[in-house]
């Protein structure tokens, strides 16, 4: 078996992270036990590109439980956990490639051999392995089944392709399933986001101005926990409707030239480019903090914070490079501007991404159900898949709710019965 690991020596401890991720996929786990038995992946070669982390590592045992044929690679330089990825190896004979704080040219590489296994089902965070396959192994589309995409900037990227009429085979927007978004962008992002600013920098949030950059889902998620931290936050947006539901919804909204002079702390969840760009350093006040918690580091012109630097002190803390301008003050960039929740922290709580995976693995098995189905583009997930993983996981939290008598189904079906 092929894999590029960091160290097997790390594999007992990964195995532990593991299980004890599995404790709280109670969905998860019983997609493992129904894919046990009825093998729906059985023989396919399937090729993941995924932040490498113990829950992820409970979605590929799922997989690998279906009959899958799964190799998996990092979609982040610095999203992967090394001891999960060498337990997925010695313990659970997974190949993977991905060494946390791998350079760009190993990142590609890991890429290429993921690709090289010549998948029939692909998953990405981020479409970067859709890219490769209609750019570099065009060969690979033929006998491509389907792909899933987990992440709002991969179903950017895609729906980019498809306008373009670029896309050839079947992609599930797994991003845009409610029991994605609604939970794991939200939640999930909001908490892991704040935990990896706190663990970078051990920065007190109340009474601070946190500037958040984007409304989305997760930019709602991030807002919502911040405030809860004490912080006083803003909103930087670009689309009005997002720009009234933050306004209604306590903060305060202006643009990013007038936040980055007051702001503190700064955080982005676009998926755009440069959406903290040069002139905006140049407003901001000494020792102010500026991350990212979109999925590419684009978020944040880097380069261009280099340029007008004088001087960089890398490592000041752990996932903490300082910049000094010119006028000497210090700009702090958090984790080289990489996702600060997988970089410095460790992602979404297990909890959240039980229904992420649930929904992921239940759209590959529809994917193969529907083989030759599904046209070339962007798809997105049967309410049934959704409603089935929001049923198990309420049972799951004990929770209970009403159903609808025959005579409330009546009406909601009829037209003729009105006041």
């Amino acid at each position: 078996m092929n894999f590029d690991v960091k160290d097997e020596k790390l594999a007992s401890h990964g195995k532990k992270r593991i299980e004890w991720a599995d404790h709280d996929m109670p969905v998860l786990r019983q997609v493992r036990e129904k894919f046990s038995k009825d093998k729906p992946l059985n023989g396919l070669r399937m090729s993941a590109c995924l932040h490498v982390t113990a829950e992820t590592a409970n979605l590929v045992r799922a997989l690998k439980a279906g009959g899958a044929d799964i190799v998996l690679c990092a979609s982040n330089p610095l999203s992967t956990q090394d001891d999960v990825a060498a337990s997925l190896v010695f313990d659970y004979e997974i190949p993977v490639y991905a060494i946390k704080g791998e350079d760009n040219k190993t990142y590609y590489s890991h890429l290429h051999s993921a690709l090289k296994h010549k998948p029939q089902i692909t998953m990405d965070d981020g479409a970067d392995l859709v890219s490769l396959v209609h750019t570099e192994y065009k060969d690979l589309i033929p006998g491509i089944i389907g792909s899933m995409e987990e992440t709002t900037t991969g179903v950017i990227r895609l729906k980019a392709m498809e306008k373009d009429g670029a896309l050839k085979i079947p992609v599930i927007a797994v991003n845009d399933a409610a029991t994605k978004n609604l939970f794991d962008n939200r939640y999930g992002t909001g908490q892991s986001t704040i935990d990896g600013i706190i663990r970078a920098t051990d920065v007190l949030l109340a009474g601070k101005n946190v500037v958040t950059v984007g409304y989305g889902w997760c930019g709602k998620g991030f807002a919502m926990r911040a405030r809860g931290m004490g912080a006083n936050v803003i909103v930087t947006e670009i689309d009005p409707v997002k720009a009234i539901e933050a306004v209604m919804d306590g903060f305060r909204v202006m643009p990013m030239a007038e936040a980055a002079k007051i702001g503190d702390v700064f955080c982005t969840l676009t998926g755009n480019i440069n959406v903290i760009d040069v002139d905006h350093f140049k407003a901001m006040k000494d020792g102010a903090i500026v991350c990212n918690s979109g999925h590419f580091n684009v978020e944040i012109n880097i380069e261009g914070l280099k340029k007008i630097a004088k001087s960089v002190n890398p490592g000041v803390r752990n996932f903490v490079d300082e910049y000094t301008l010119p006028n000497g003050n210090r700009i702090n960039l958090l984790a080289e501007g990489r996702l600060i929740n997988l970089s410095a922290a460790e992602g979404h709580p297990a909890s959240v991404m039980d229904m992420s995976f649930s929904t992921q693995a239940l759209a590959s098995d529809f994917c193969v159900k529907n083989k030759g189905k599904l046209k070339p583009g962007v798809h997105y997930v049967p309410k049934e898949i959704e409603d089935w993983v929001s049923k198990l996981k309420l049972k799951s939290m004990g929770i209970e709710i009403d159903k609808l008598t025959a005579g409330q189904e009546k009406y909601l079906a009829s037209w003729s019965e009105g006041t």
